[in-house]
């Protein structure tokens, strides 16, 4: 096979196209597709909450269903929506701004798409079974003493899935290490590169603590142990602590990426280099290391004592700091700029007010006299969601209407979009604002109910109008995707008249990226080379036959075995007749991994004379 062109050959050869490609562009298209899906799931399931929640002993939903929803809702927001969309931006866009023409390991790269798909689903496929119900930090020895098997396919589904995120990340590290173009010192790196850069290091430290935590978790309910079983020796602490040394880095994981994209975003509608670039990085890379030094402020309340509790209270509140240099740099960036008042700007505008009250409401949770009494209140839900939606949300639509002309050739509409912001920006400040005063005045979160006469019905009903207004404005943004796919409008590589290499080539990339390796001679690639009246960059080697690595189902076989092993595991209490599920299972992931290991896979070249006939493009 001399060239890899995407061919249309039918609905067939395109599902066999995608469940076998290594292409990063693909698979940003398959975790986008997958993470949205999700991102619906986990939306339907906070309505359903905020249904319930409507007015005072209401029986909407029964209490043990609002316990499996609150749980999912959580785990499914945090691992199976926003972490798929975060990792669909970086596949789609990081090794174009490097200037690369693919990531360091493409087949690892499928491998953990298929690893977090499958994981998934078994998460999801426990709505048919008895889904989880200790919360989505699932502490023990709730989720140890829980009955049936939710918590089990909580374990399973997180266990796979995280493994594929680690994967991801590990890739993400050497790619952006070792395959940056000639020219690309790190400090003339993208910002979007450089947090996806430190998060990257986030998900390497962060994502082990967990794994391990689950496995202690997977042999206390599976095979009996008892580590975190106080009656038998165990300390149920141990498991709020792995929890937290993951699940406090992995709100810096989230949120970077989306930092790195509004930077790009001022940047580009401001038609202004990023001020204090130097700044940023090192802001960035000091948010990345203060994240491992403050997970136990979620444990203020546990006895930790003073000074562990003032140690942590003190490293909580510098990270404000570095956060507070990136929001005056973004707004020094806007600073007499020729600005343009996109969708994604204003998604990007709209977010420094929003994420600077969570930032706030942050600060007061982390004065640990004061959490005692916020803590476990709806103050606490509230700043959560100012941070992870007023942040990651609105970054996810800003960089989406950013990068969609690269990844699909096509612009989203930018009158639907802006109806998409407003319908969404006035729902959530709805939604969540009054519930700081709702925690305030002592409505516990996690409830199931509150009784008539104590001043919640009011807050509570402007929550739930405001959470619906959120969700027409996503059918909104669903509506704009339709109709500019049927509208088939393509737009040229640059619309934005953008400053990073991504903008150097067209909409959306031909399979190798690159025809020729750009050289780059300074911050902001494209841009100097405009500057200088150039239409492109200038090369940095001449053109010839370009090798790519070859389309596999090996990723998905080896996804699929553990997936079928994890029902094994999970049953195997009940009766020993499930583990020939783990026999089977292990052994489609076991011999796919051999197959792959004694059968050379050399890749393929496209020719320098495909190259010239503009194939591909």
């Amino acid at each position: 096979m001399s060239t890899a062109v995407a061919q249309n050959r039918g609905l067939g050869a395109a599902i066999w196209d995608y469940l076998t490609t290594v292409d990063h562009k693909k698979i940003a298209h398959l975790y986008l597709v997958s993470g949205g899906l999700f991102f619906l799931i986990g939306g339907l399931e906070a309505m359903i909450i905020r249904i319930q929640l409507m007015e005072p002993s209401n029986n909407f939903i029964s209490a043990g269903l609002y316990n499996e929803m609150i749980t999912m809702h959580g785990t499914t927001m945090i691992f199976l929506a926003a972490m798929p969309i975060i990792f669909a931006l970086m596949n789609a866009v990081v090794p174009l701004q490097i200037g690369a023409r693919d990531v360091a390991f493409p087949f690892l790269n499928s491998l953990g798409f298929w690893l977090f798909l499958f994981g998934g689903l078994i998460l999801n496929i426990s709505w048919f079974t008895g889904a989880p119900d200790a919360g989505w930090t699932n502490y023990a020895p709730l989720s140890t003493t829980s009955p049936g098997h939710g918590v089990d396919y909580y374990v399973m589904g997180l266990q796979i899935s995280g493994a594929g995120t680690l994967i991801g990340g590990i890739n993400f590290l050497v790619t952006i290490v070792n395959m940056r173009a000639p020219g690309m010192t790190y400090m003339r790196m993208p910002l979007f590169t450089w947090t996806v850069f430190v998060t990257s290091t986030l998900i390497l430290f962060a994502f082990p603590a967990l794994t391990v935590g689950l496995f202690l978790m997977m042999f206390d309910r599976m095979f009996g142990s008892a580590f975190f079983d106080v009656a038998l020796g165990g300390n149920a602490m141990i498991w709020e602590h792995l929890f937290w040394i993951f699940g406090h880095p992995e709100v810096y994981i989230l949120i970077l990426p989306a930092f790195g994209a509004f930077s790009e975003i001022f940047s580009t509608f401001s038609k202004k280099r990023l001020f204090g670039y130097s700044a940023m990085v090192f802001a960035t890379v000091l948010i990345g290391f203060l994240a491992f030094m403050v997970w136990a402020h979620h444990m203020f309340t546990v006895g930790m004592g003073p000074i562990a509790n003032s140690i942590f209270a003190v490293a909580t509140m510098a990270i404000a700091v570095p956060t507070g240099i990136k929001i005056f740099n973004w707004l020094f960036t806007m600073w007499g700029g020729n600005i343009r008042m996109t969708t994604a700007m204003l998604w990007s505008i709209a977010f420094i007010p929003t994420f600077t009250i969570g930032g706030m409401t942050g600060v007061m949770l982390a004065a640990a006299a004061a959490d005692y009494q916020y803590h476990d209140t709806y103050f606490v839900v509230a700043h959560f969601h100012y941070v992870i939606v007023g942040g990651l949300v609105f970054g996810i639509f800003a960089a989406l209407h950013y990068w969609w002309p690269k990844m699909f050739g096509q612009v989203l509409s930018e009158g639907l979009g802006k109806l998409t912001f407003w319908l969404f920006f006035i729902g959530f400040h709805l939604t969540f604002f009054i519930q700081h005063f709702l925690g305030l005045i002592g409505m516990p979160r996690r409830y199931w109910t509150y009784q008539e006469g104590q001043g919640l019905e009011l807050g509570n009903m402007i929550s739930t109008v405001g959470a619906f207004l959120m969700a027409i404005g996503t059918l909104v943004f669903l509506y704009n995707i339709v109709q500019t796919a049927v509208k088939g409008e393509k737009v040229s590589g640059d619309p934005w008249d953008g400053r990073t290499l991504e903008w150097a080539i067209p909409s959306p990339p031909p399979h190798y990226n690159f025809k020729q390796t750009p050289l780059v001679r300074g911050l902001d690639a494209l841009w100097v080379e405009k500057m200088e009246g150039k239409n492109g960059m200038t090369p940095a080697e001449p053109l010839g036959d370009i090798h790519m690595p070859n389309n596999s189902i090996l990723p998905f076989l080896m996804s699929l075995g553990l997936f079928i092993a994890g029902f094994g595991f999970i049953y195997q209490v009940d009766n020993k007749m499930w583990l020939i599920l783990v026999f089977i299972g292990m052994g489609i992931t076991l011999g796919s991994m051999l197959t792959r290991s004694v059968k050379d896979d050399l890749g393929h070249h496209i020719h320098k004379e495909d190259l010239e006939k503009g194939a591909g493009e």
